[in-house]
């Protein structure tokens, strides 16, 4: 009985929920998937021809092959195939194409390094696990493969190759805006990675290796501050830039975390090749330049699935086959406890996963069929790596430990934020402008991918304006922006507590995922929509839509849909039309899809808009009965090209019209707040309600709050503030959310409802304070609730200076000060202003630019230096020990005028040091504007250490 076998029970649909998979048993789940994905890889068995079909890389499958004959229990009631007939088609399938190999002499495949190289380096793995069962001849051909490829990608050098296409790394430059060169450096080290460990070292092969793995993630501002060697070379050598400065990564022309992962997706694939040949794996594999910051912002968009999310690109999500290989690798040769707890959340969804339409299959989302091959082979390299490398344990406190907030600035386009109750990100990349949520982590709850559109806009963003708050430095994780559109502004802010507030200049759009997926939490076939006016649950619409239009009894001869949104992409496109024979005609159409076969009876047949016209909104097609005729009912069956929103209209005559109906029709409108499904919710601060339509909810324009399972009735019967024209406020779970939606600078009065002080200066009134705000123009900001004043009289002023001390005048009044960390003080106030301070609690926000910013080196320390990053976490037991002269730099994030720079070193002798400033993060000298710090060492043993370097303005 297999270990999995009770999980796949779950998956199925006999129990009811697919409990999480142990680490402990991720070998055997891997096993097991690989075992049912063979009932699909046999589909691409040709039995004519007497192996694995060429299309898309079928023959990839050799590799999960391999991995089930020679490892493990086999299961023939499981795959679908006895184990001897899997043998003979896995070996004459691996006879074939080492044969037809293009380095061994043939002309079917191979050598090409895009792409055909990643399915060689699984197709050489695949021989080397059943090299005992190959012919002389075959392992001939094995050998001439792995050595002809390591020769002919060294041969290239730094030049593309010409076989590829346009298809280029853009030699050791690389490029990040767009398309990152990471994935395509990637290839050429994989490409390198079987001769190297399977043959030992060829002339240049291991340089080759080493200067495309090391230059895959640098980056020259973190490079040059760091004096260590990989495999003997400088890091300071490294010259790619495949990175943002934020060590975000670009792909089909905006963010892409799948193509970020490429790092470790890459490594995997070559180091199984080392480990199972019994070599050392190079240095570089397990000291990766910068790769530590690239996982970083990984983790920063990491959901509970172990995938991270896809707020841009929309052609990589789910794919969770193919998403195993990077986490397997951090967790056994990084040995990474983060990804290790992601591999196993990653793995108790696979089982769920593979039972769900098509049956089987790992890439079933992707949309490209190579992408299935892939899936089997990187899952059965992860069986493999678990076997010959032991993982770490996983980590218990993931997404605390996750928590961020990282602004990637206005050409990458994402602010994002990594809380431990959700993630949220404001995207104002062009064509995917969108604020990002996802409650929980849950990313199986709404949709959030490609140019999916999401609460804000989806159009063009002309100005941004943006704040990250930092735990460490201000007193709480928080984002806030205010964003500029052609015809007014929105204002977004993430919260800590997982909470989200918009200013919506027009209402705003949420699709949710709705699937019956047996065994995937939350996927349940329905999605249960509960608000002020009642409860309704929508059902997962299986296949294309399918609209039953209900009419007032009309008298028409003329029957027509006029559409009003288009499917963005595909326009409008009816397999159906019903609604009585006739003479049809339509505003255009494609050839091969005229009007008329929208009502032929042939539930294959369709009409579609000319491609031309996909993006007019107002296409049309119209039934001509013949006569007037009593018309109560239409239906209307859509292909993919499905309106979002139309209207059926009715006419005598064919030139006077009147509507009759409309869709979208509400499932559900709702005043004030909307639960969705127990998970999340939303409280609108408007008179217009909140509606659901199918899959897809719509919030009013106006503030907008989104929570994590709250108690929404109560949250929306409080009173909302009260603002100056122009501006918006939020107290959302009791921050202060302030949005100056105008083109000018604002000052006035702010009305709250309670006894809560933020910094700044209010006056207490009968039922709460009176706050004095002054706000840029198209600027946003958040302040915490340091404390609150229990008993605390109106006409009372109090400024709040920070998080620890408060100054109040007004008295006289006695009342409870308390601190948001639970303090709490007794104050008495006289006639004279008295300041009260909450010592141990912290002042937030402090004055040092340098607190929890990046510092170099990172990923790679030279030897005898401990992480620099101690410096600047703001721990007095922390510190960084230069080793024999350290030199570190902090990067401020953005130039700065810098007005003081304050060392403290531990106990001891301080070091011989300097203190230089740079723009770039090369050139280094004592103008103080600037955005990176140095501080130069001449640091011996007995030294004391750098406990921390504070840079104020």
């Amino acid at each position: 009985m297999l270990i999995n076998r009770r999980t796949f029970l779950y998956a199925t649909g006999v129990l009811a929920v697919a409990p999480k998979v142990s680490f402990a048993q991720l070998r055997d789940t891997y096993y097991e998937v690989l075992l049912r994905h063979t009932r699909w890889a046999e589909t691409q068995y040709d039995a004519t021809a007497g192996r694995y079909r060429r299309t898309d890389f079928g023959f990839a499958v050799v590799l999960g092959n391999a991995v089930l004959l020679t490892r493990g229990t086999y299961d023939a009631s499981l795959a679908g195939v006895e184990k001897d007939v899997l043998r003979d088609h896995t070996l004459a399938t691996i006879k074939h194409f080492a044969a037809s190999n293009v380095l061994a002499g043939g002309t079917e495949w191979g050598k090409t390094l895009f792409w055909d190289t990643t399915f060689q380096s699984y197709f050489v793995l695949a021989a080397r696990l059943l090299w005992p069962d190959l012919d002389a001849q075959t392992r001939a051909n094995v050998e001439t493969i792995a050595r002809g490829q390591a020769d002919y990608t060294t041969s290239l050098g730094t030049a593309n190759d010409p076989r590829s296409g346009s298809w280029t790394p853009n030699g050791l430059t690389g490029g990040h805006r767009g398309d990152t060169k990471l994935e395509e450096m990637g290839v050429y080290a994989q490409s390198l990675a079987p001769g190297l460990a399977w043959h030992g070292d060829g002339p240049g092969w291991r340089e080759a290796f080493g200067r495309w793995s090391r230059n895959e993630a640098g980056l020259p501002a973190a490079d040059l501050a760091n004096p260590s060697t990989v495999d003997g070379t400088p890091i300071s050598a490294n010259t790619a830039t495949n990175l943002h400065d934020t060590f975000i990564v670009e792909n089909h022309g905006s963010f892409g975390p799948h193509y970020q992962e490429e790092l470790w997706r890459t490594s995997g694939r070559n180091s199984v090749h080392f480990l199972l040949a019994g070599r050392p794996l190079p240095e570089v594999l397990t000291k990766q330049p910068n790769g530590e910051l690239l996982w970083r912002t990984i983790l920063a968009t990491m959901s509970d699935a172990g995938e991270p999310l896809m707020p841009m690109v929309n052609d990589r999500e789910h794919l969770y086959g193919r998403d195993v290989i990077p986490l397997a690798f951090r967790s056994t040769v990084l040995r990474d406890p983060m990804a290790a707890w992601a591999e196993s959340a990653l793995a108790s969804r696979l089982l769920a996963y593979q039972a769900h339409p098509p049956v089987y299959r790992l890439a079933k989302f992707s949309g490209e069929a190579k992408y299935e091959p892939e899936a089997r082979a990187e899952l059965a390299i992860s069986y493999l790596l678990h076997e010959l490398r032991p993982p770490v344990a996983p980590a218990t406190d993931f997404f605390t430990r996750a928590a961020i907030t990282i602004d990637h600035g206005a050409d990458p386009g994402l602010l994002t934020h990594q809380s431990a109750a959700a993630w949220a990100g404001t995207v104002t990349k062009p064509g995917f402008t969108k604020l990002a949520w996802q409650p929980a982590h849950d990313d199986w709850l709404f949709k959030i991918s490609g140019a999916t559109p999401m609460l804000l806009p989806p159009a063009a963003v002309t100005g941004r304006n943006t704040v990250a708050y930092q735990r460490i430095r201000d007193g709480f994780d928080a984002t806030a922006s205010v964003l500029r559109f052609a015809d007014g502004f929105a204002g977004t802010a993430t919260l800590p507590t997982g909470t989200i507030v918009c200013a919506l200049p027009r209402p705003g759009r949420v699709d949710v995922h709705n699937l019956a997926m047996a065994g995937m939490p939350g996927l349940t076939g329905s999605r249960t929509y509960t608000g002020s006016a009642g409860r309704v649950t929508v059902q997962a619409r299986e296949g294309f839509r399918v609209d039953e239009l209900t009419l007032p009894e009309t008298s028409a001869r003329h029957v027509r849909m006029v559409g009003i949104t288009p499917h963005p992409t595909y326009g409008y496109s009816l397999f159906e039309f019903e609604v009585g024979r006739g003479t049809v005609t339509a505003s255009s159409f494609d050839p091969g899809y005229e009007p008329a076969k929208a009502t032929d009876g042939d539930p294959g047949t369709r009409w579609a808009v000319a491609r031309a016209e996909r993006g007019r909104a107002d296409s049309w097609i119209s039934v001509d009965l013949g006569a007037a005729t009593t018309v109560h009912r239409v239906r209307l069956r859509w292909e993919t090209a499905a309106a979002g929103a139309y209207r059926v209209e009715t006419s005598l005559d064919g030139a006077v019209w009147t509507t009759v109906a409309e869709y979208p029709r509400p499932d559900l409108s709702t005043p004030g707040w909307l639960d969705v499904d127990g998970r999340a919710g939303f409280v609108s601060r408007s008179s217009e309600p909140i509606t659901v339509q199918g899959d897809t909810i719509t919030v009013p324009a106006g503030l907008v709050e989104g929570y994590v399972r709250a108690d929404l009735r109560k949250i929306a019967a409080e009173q909302a503030p009260q603002c100056p024209p122009g501006v918006r406020a939020s107290t959302a779970d009791g921050f202060l959310s302030l949005f100056n939606l105008s083109g000018a600078d604002v000052t006035g009065t702010v009305r709250l409802r309670g006894t809560r002080l933020y910094r700044g200066t209010q006056v207490t009134t009968r039922d709460g304070t009176d706050y004095a705000l002054t706000l840029p123009s198209a600027t946003a900001r958040i302040e915490a609730p340091w404390f609150t004043a229990r008993g605390i009289p109106p006409g009372i002023t109090a400024v709040v200076h920070d998080g620890q001390r408060v100054t109040f005048r007004g008295g006289p009044a006695m009342f409870v000060l308390t601190h948001r960390d639970g303090r709490s003080l007794p104050v008495v106030l006289g006639r004279a202003e008295r300041t009260v301070s909450m010592p141990p609690a912290t002042p937030f926000p402090i004055n040092d630019l340098a607190l929890g910013r990046v510092t170099f080196p990172n990923s790679v320390l030279p030897p005898g230096m401990s992480d620099p990053a101690a410096a600047v976490d703001g721990e007095q037991h922390t510190a960084w020990k230069p080793g024999p002269n350290g030199r570190m730099v902090v990067d401020l994030g953005t130039t700065r005028a810098i007005g003081e720079v304050d060392l403290q070193w531990t106990v001891g002798p301080a070091p011989p040091h300097t203190v230089t400033y740079s723009v770039d993060g090369k050139t280094y000298g004592t103008d103080a504007t600037a955005r990176y710090v140095a501080v130069s060492t001449g640091w011996r043993p007995g030294h004391a250490s750098l406990r921390s370097i504070v840079v104020r303005t």
